[in-house]
């Protein structure tokens, strides 16, 4: 079964933390993310998703030590995305060792830069959306812009994956939205990989079997104990 998963740490003030639907106050504190990259590692992950959400509001990087700290002590391949706006941040993630830079308010305002970084960079692209519609800022602004209108602009792109997140469902364990995530695949052709609302391990039969999905983000349902991750990461082992 061809899916790939990524435990994820969002990162505020160097804890893993959890957020309903992307509301801050919302913040449930897990514990040290370092100690979760490690037990993440321990189970066999290859991968891991990290967002800043301190950077995401600030605008620029805010937990740099932390994620320092997990990429010198594990060997995960770490895709992290959270106030990354220029190219000078991207070169100091990519210069970090991350694996791929997760862009998301600037592919909305400016999509030609994200195609032109991804032609130096290891780039995603993040298209969170709530009802169909791209959401900026950490998700705290709305835009009008159409969620596969804006993974059309990647057709043919070297951006390595597009990561897309249903806001509603985000933190909620109410499911993934399978439609939403195949949609998004279907309009730019590029690795697509799934996030808002994993809950169940049921889940993931129907996303491995989905030719246009490559990946799916675990959140909530791990830490929540909803999930045995370490039983998910050796069936989904390639």
């Amino acid at each position: 079964m061809a899916l790939d998963i990524y435990p994820a740490i969002d990162l505020k003030e160097g804890k893993a933390v959890r957020l309903f639907k992307g509301e801050m106050q919302s913040a449930i504190v897990y514990g040290e993310a370092i100690d979760f990259a490690k037990k993440f590692e321990d189970m066999g992950a290859k991968y891991l998703h990290i967002v800043d959400l301190d950077g995401a509001f600030a605008g620029k990087p805010q937990n740099l030590n932390v994620i320092e700290q997990i990429l010198q002590t594990t060997s995960l391949k770490v895709q992290l995305g959270g106030g990354i706006r220029s190219e000078e941040t991207i070169k100091l993630y990519a210069q970090m060792g991350i694996s791929r830079v997760i862009l998301g308010s600037i592919a909305i305002k400016n999509w030609t830069f994200v195609k032109e970084m991804a032609q130096i960079y290891p780039i995603a692209v993040g298209i969170d959306a709530r009802d169909g519609k791209v959401a900026a800022q950490g998700w705290a602004q709305e835009s009008d812009v159409d969620s596969n209108e804006l993974a059309q602009k990647f057709v043919g792109s070297a951006v390595k994956a597009i990561i897309c997140t249903d806001i509603n469902r985000d933190g909620a364990l109410s499911g993934i939205n399978v439609s939403f995530t195949q949609n998004i695949a279907a309009s730019s052709g590029i690795y697509t990989i799934a996030s808002g609302g994993f809950a169940h391990s049921n889940e993931l039969e129907v996303l491995s079997e989905n030719p246009h999905i490559g990946g799916v983000i675990i959140g909530k349902a791990f830490y929540e104990g909803k999930i045995d991750l370490k039983e998910i990461l050796e069936l989904y082992r390639r």
